[in-house]
């Protein structure tokens, strides 16, 4: 994580990480050869008190290149916990605001190994409806998607 390329991003990432907001998410959106998407907390109580938390944008400042770590979002100031690591550069996802606030620096191979048959979220997809995660949590996710990959924990190290 670097806060200079996208404080506000670095800074929500930083405080749910020391919340163990992350703890037990799963990747629950995986599109090889583009991203993979995680965030949704497996508890539906705390997506609630998350729902409404959004952030405003930060400037990009860095490409969406390979293993770096952008927030997902719904359009202008919609940033909230859902985060993605860029599969490949990305380069046209700069343009339309996602802002890069860290990037994976040990571990791609882990990030590349995720379980990614189920592809696209519904309905578009075969992959897990947004809304039922949220309010249903994990017990939708593993219960209807046995084979998906999830966070075991997630801390801050210090360099």
């Amino acid at each position: 994580m670097t806060r200079a390329w996208a404080p506000r991003g670095a800074d929500r990432f930083y405080n749910l990480v020391r919340a163990g907001y992350y703890d037990d998410v799963a990747f629950f959106r995986v599109i090889g050869g583009f991203m993979v998407q995680f965030g949704i907390n497996g508890e539906p109580r705390v997506n609630d008190a998350w729902q409404g938390a959004q952030i405003p944008d930060d400037p990009v400042t860095q490409s969406n290149r390979r293993g770096m770590v952008t927030y997902a979002m719904a359009g202008p100031d919609t940033r909230t916990t859902q985060l993605f690591i860029n599969y490949r550069d990305n380069k046209g996802l700069d343009g339309q605001g996602f802002a890069p606030f860290g990037v994976v620096v040990e571990g791609l191979a882990v990030v590349d190994a995720l379980y990614s048959g189920y592809g696209e979220g519904a309905p578009r997809g075969m992959g897990p409806d947004q809304g039922r995660a949220q309010a249903e949590g994990n017990a939708y996710l593993r219960g209807s998607f046995p084979k998906m990959d999830f966070v075991k924990t997630a801390r801050v190290l210090k360099p």
